[in-house]
């Protein structure tokens, strides 16, 4: 069970989220999927080495003021289309020298063909030539293990933070070149773009004590919002519950199975976080995980007492169909999950039902006061470089690096968005209308992966969607907490991985009745006699190290 740190199934809320990718500059995270993996090396690095590695940060040139300012830590808001002729431009001229590379990323959806006139659009803007090696994002942990097993690695390879399992980690420090003889300090000053990406994106891209990873940066508490149908809510007068017990009794008053109106979809993600804990915390001077809290069993029984009343759609029980389906169609009323699929899914809906409008609303505790949200990492998604390739090379994947992470307001980012006016998009009463080449080469986005600059939120044909998303981030981001170990990577031992992962299942069994509170009590107990207790003492001897040099 989740707090604002994990999350419900990762395929899943991918599978809902990845279309909006471009959209929102980055893709919308499961923050507790990752800051486990450093490349195979135990632990982490230390705040003096850490300093030494990190990028210098500075703002970019280029980059235009939002029209909704940054407020709590919140993503900045575009609610205007800017017009051609009022871009920046952040790369004058094609940089990549000609460059050839294979990248290996995912995609969950189809890739459109190679040799497209988007990819080769932003090849020739960039100056490189791709060869893309696009995988089925629902399978691609066992692509990704497989390739890295092999001695054919791509140039660049994606590697997610739900994927870093296995052999992995080891293989990032072994397989991907030390990107920090280029990037460190000041040297990152030479890739304008990416030196105007937020520390908080590069802490967590430091695998093996070196920096690796090229980041897309993601809000550390953007993982999931609690989303509801507003306009039906308007419409019969209700407003969004404000406590655990209104949740409950507001649910039984609008579900109505003979209209086929059920409250919500399954609100395992919500609970955990309404009655979160962070991952570990120390109480009265011992770490405590938060399967040993009694705020966990506390949400379980929660989100049962949900399925209990009946209030739960019958397929979110049967974990069948399709949620967005059914609630498009006004079937289930709440649920919570990406908000990156807010937009496309009110995009879809404006053709058939003008009226249509989803919103969110607020995290609270409990009692109705004020939430508690443990922020994330700043990135879960990198692209690596292959250590094999020359120094020249390793340079130009940087200005290709550089490209991709150009902000919003400029040429390269508009390039990398919409495509090219006329082929993939037109404007109509002076805003962007995609074409259908459009959606089928550039909505499934590839360059995306390689990296990507600090979040925004720009939907220009749907203002109001950008309103009401910063609203909500300005409203609740202000209750975030850092826990004790945000930011960065960790590496635990291989042996004690994945000794919390059945977890998941034992969470869906208690909440559709088929297990119970004892059950979980049971699998807590086995937890630390298999491993657990030894994980505890692991994260002590981080806390004690850094205590140490502090």
């Amino acid at each position: 069970m989740p707090n604002s740190r994990s999350g419900q199934s990762r395929r899943s809320f991918l599978a809902s989220t990845a279309v909006a990718t471009a959209a929102v500059g980055g893709i919308p995270l499961l923050s507790g999927c990752g800051g486990k993996g450093s490349g195979g090396q135990e632990g982490r690095v230390s705040e003096d080495e850490l300093k030494g590695i990190l990028p210098t940060y500075r703002a970019s040139d280029a980059a235009v003021e939002p029209d909704i300012p940054v407020e709590n830590r919140s993503s900045p808001g575009y609610t205007r289309w800017i017009p051609q002729e009022q871009l920046g431009v952040s790369v004058p001229a094609p940089r990549g020298g000609g460059a050839e590379f294979s990248a290996m990323t995912p995609l969950w959806g189809t890739p459109p063909r190679p040799g497209n006139p988007f990819w080769t659009a932003m090849d020739e803007g960039i100056g490189v030539r791709m060869d893309w090696q696009i995988q089925d994002g629902n399978t691609y942990g066992e692509r990704l293990a497989a390739t890295l097993a092999s001695s054919e690695i791509p140039d660049l390879v994606c590697i997610p933070n739900w994927n870093l399992t296995g052999q992995i980690p080891q293989g990032i420090s072994s397989r991907f070149a030390d990107l920090g003889p280029f990037l460190s300090g000041d040297k990152v000053l030479d890739y304008p773009n990416l030196a105007a990406i937020p520390t908080e994106a590069w802490e967590p891209s430091v695998f093996g004590g070196a920096l690796r990873g090229l980041p897309q940066p993601a809000n550390p508490l953007d993982a999931v919002a609690p989303i509801y149908r507003q306009d039906i809510f308007d419409a019969n007068g209700w407003t969004p519950p404000t406590s655990a017990q209104e949740f409950i009794d507001f649910a039984r008053d609008i579900t109505s199975p003979r209209n086929r109106v059920w409250a919500c979809e399954d609100m395992k993600w919500f609970g955990g976080i309404m009655y979160g804990s962070p991952e570990w915390e120390l109480v009265n001077g011992r770490l405590v995980s938060r399967y040993e809290t009694e705020m966990y069993l506390e949400a379980l029984e929660w989100n049962r007492r949900l399925f209990e009343a009946g209030v739960v759609h019958p397929d979110a029980v049967s974990a069948t169909g399709d949620l967005g389906v059914r609630f498009a169609a006004g079937e289930s009323l709440m649920y919570i999950g990406g908000p990156g699929g807010w937009y496309p899914m009110a995009v879809e809906q404006q053709k058939s039902n003008p009226d249509f409008r989803m919103n969110a609303f607020d995290f609270f505790a409990p009692d109705g006061g004020d939430p508690v949200l443990y922020r994330g990492n700043g990135s879960g998604i990198w692209t690596f470089v292959n250590k094999n390739l020359s120094e020249d090379r390793i340079r130009a994947a940087l200005e290709l690096a550089n490209f991709t992470a150009a902000p919003y307001g400029t040429v390269e980012q508009r390039l990398k968005q919409w495509g090219v006016e006329g082929t993939h998009y037109t404007l109509e009463d002076g805003l962007p209308v995609r074409t259908e080449q459009g959606n089928v080469e550039v909505v499934p986005e590839a360059y995306t992966f390689i990296c990507s600059p600090q979040t925004f939120i720009a939907f220009p044909d749907l203002p109001y969607v950008v309103e009401d998303m910063t609203a909500w981030q300005q409203r609740n981001f202000g209750f975030g907490r850092d826990w004790l170990f945000t930011g960065r990577q960790i590496q635990e031992p291989a042996r004690l991985s994945g000794i919390s992962d059945h977890f998941e299942d034992l969470e869906d069994d208690v909440s559709r009745g088929r297990q119970s509170l004892r059950d979980v009590r049971n699998a807590v107990d086995d937890w630390r006699r298999n491993g657990g207790d030894e994980l505890r003492d692991f994260y002590q001897r981080l806390l004690d190290e850094e205590e140490g040099t502090a």
